[in-house]
């Protein structure tokens, strides 16, 4: 048995010993409560690490049919987190405890990290849209029922904005376009490169990982703007 192997099964027989009702300690996988944001205003969401997963590996982490519970709403229609975390397990044998898992189930699982926690766990994921998953990274996932190996379905999420067809012909972007979103304050800055997400079945909100967020000094609730 490799050093990882070792790590993942003490970690089942932790989370075996703990009971159902402790769910570990990692960071918030987004916050719920971002601005509503004034007209033109877009509310900033900050989502920690947290992890997609199909039904193949929710019944290898959870047990066979397990169905994930629900602890909040997020603000994507449909989306939300669930009680349910999990412990993830990187080449340098170091291990991320108390990773939320998000709902609902998908058809494919994914682990989204920042790269703090990437380089932590001795990875080095490429920056993807959600699903965007040949060629990424692997890792060791381990739930209170077992454990899974995954070849390739680490990134990192490229910052992005969820909006409407109606938020997008109000500024004047399509889906698939690259703007920049400037942030004021004693940190004030810029960020480029964020891709513009249109569907109708989504809300209005950037979406940030914990490195961005921090280096613009986001405190929540706020909201930003496009800039021209």
């Amino acid at each position: 048995m490799d050093e990882v192997e070792r790590l993942a099964s003490e970690v089942i027989r932790r989370l075996k010993g703990d009971g159902p009702g402790r769910q570990g300690t990692g960071e918030s996988e987004s916050d719920a409560d971002s601005a509503a944001g004034r007209e033109g205003d877009i509310p900033v969401a900050v989502s920690g690490r947290h992890i997609h997963v199909a039904r193949g590996a929710l019944d290898r982490l959870f047990g066979e049919g397990f169905r994930l519970t629900k602890l909040r709403d997020l603000r994507q229609p449909g989306e939300f987190a669930s009680e349910q975390t999990v412990t993830l397990v990187g080449r340098s044998t170091r291990a991320l405890e108390g990773v939320r898992v998000l709902g609902p189930v998908r058809t494919y699982t994914q682990v989204e990290l920042s790269r703090s926690d990437a380089r932590r766990l001795g990875l080095d994921p490429p920056v993807r849209r959600s699903g965007d998953l040949v060629g990424s990274e692997g890792i060791t996932v381990v739930g209170p029922a077992g454990s899974i190996q995954l070849k390739e379905g680490v990134v990192m999420a490229t910052r992005h904005i969820h909006m409407t067809e109606r938020d997008a012909k109000e500024r004047d972007v399509s889906d698939g376009d690259h703007v920049r979103v400037r942030f004021d304050g004693e940190r004030a800055l810029v960020l480029e490169n964020v891709l513009v997400r249109v569907g109708n079945d989504m809300a209005l909100e950037l979406h940030l990982d914990t490195d961005d967020a921090n280096a613009a000094g986001v405190r929540l609730p706020m909201t930003v703007k496009i800039l021209r």
